[in-house]
């Protein structure tokens, strides 16, 4: 398939969703203005203090975490393909006085428009199934690190992917490591309050953990830490019950929501 066509229709959506997200619920933009972090426990934990580190953040949408992170005193730097997306960003920035730097362009692109290495790599929640193949996406991010830099990927369980969400009830219809591309066309967002109108136009990939994990040994790093999580911080799929941590899991817990890796070049 023509992958420069699909990633131009992604990004295409992705510009759309800036307002509507921004204006949402579900990325509280007032309280973050306020001093509200966007991390979540797993992140927290996992980096520990960052303070005085370089940190890049992938596929940063409009750079709510990288702010965040910036807030903790990390030194920042931010990258998404969507132009909208890092405007807002930008803007975040100068309004709370920060110093993070926002970089646009596809996420697998990053290494031709920063040659910088940084103590954290740091990528969340939604990222990877955007991506055709995870060998240039490792590749780069061992060109990105430091010696002794650490990466750190959560994201939602490839198992959550294997769905069709268009339809109600979901039907698992999508391979749990589909090389073929997955289109979906639907009405509305992720952060859904009853005001969307636009129309999401969307190529994703499937990719399972053992993809993830060995084209990340493939590109030099070494695995410190691998975990997978029945809760989600995020109430995004269908059907989801809030536990008594106030996360949202499945229904009896039936399949893990989230993963997380731990990696570092040597």
């Amino acid at each position: 398939m023509n992958l420069q066509k699909a990633f131009e229709i992604n990004r295409g959506t992705w510009n759309k969703k800036v307002g509507i997200h921004a204006a949402s619920d579900f990325y509280f933009l007032k309280a973050f203005k306020n001093g509200k972090t966007s991390l979540n426990v797993f992140e927290l934990e996992a980096l520990g203090d960052v303070s005085e580190k370089s940190l890049l953040h992938l596929q940063c949408h409009f750079g709510q975490d990288t702010l965040s992170w910036s807030r903790f005193g990390a030194r920042c730097t931010g990258v998404d393909f969507s132009e909208e997306a890092i405007k807002l960003a930008q803007k975040l920035n100068d309004e709370l006085l920060l110093d993070a730097k926002f970089v646009c362009c596809n996420v697998l692109d990053t290494s031709q428009h920063i040659s910088e290495t940084f103590d954290i790599v740091f990528t969340s929640y939604g990222t990877i199934g955007w991506l055709p193949d995870l060998k240039p996406w490792a590749q780069m991010i061992a060109e990105r690190l430091k010696p002794g830099g650490l990466f750190y990927i959560v994201d939602f369980h490839p198992i959550a992917w294997m769905f069709d969400y268009t339809v109600s009830p979901p039907i698992m219809i999508y391979g749990y490591q589909q090389k073929e591309a997955i289109y979906e066309e639907y009405k509305g967002s992720y952060t859904e309050n009853g005001k969307e109108i636009m129309i999401s136009k969307e190529y994703g990939w499937n990719h399972g953990l053992s993809d993830v994990v060995n084209n990340l040994l493939k590109a030099g790093l070494t695995i410190e830490c691998f975990k997978e999580y029945n809760a989600s911080p995020y109430d995004v799929f269908p059907g989801l019950v809030k536990n008594k941590e106030a996360f949202f899991e499945m229904p009896a817990g039936l399949y893990p929501l989230l993963f997380e890796i731990k990696a570092v070049k040597k």
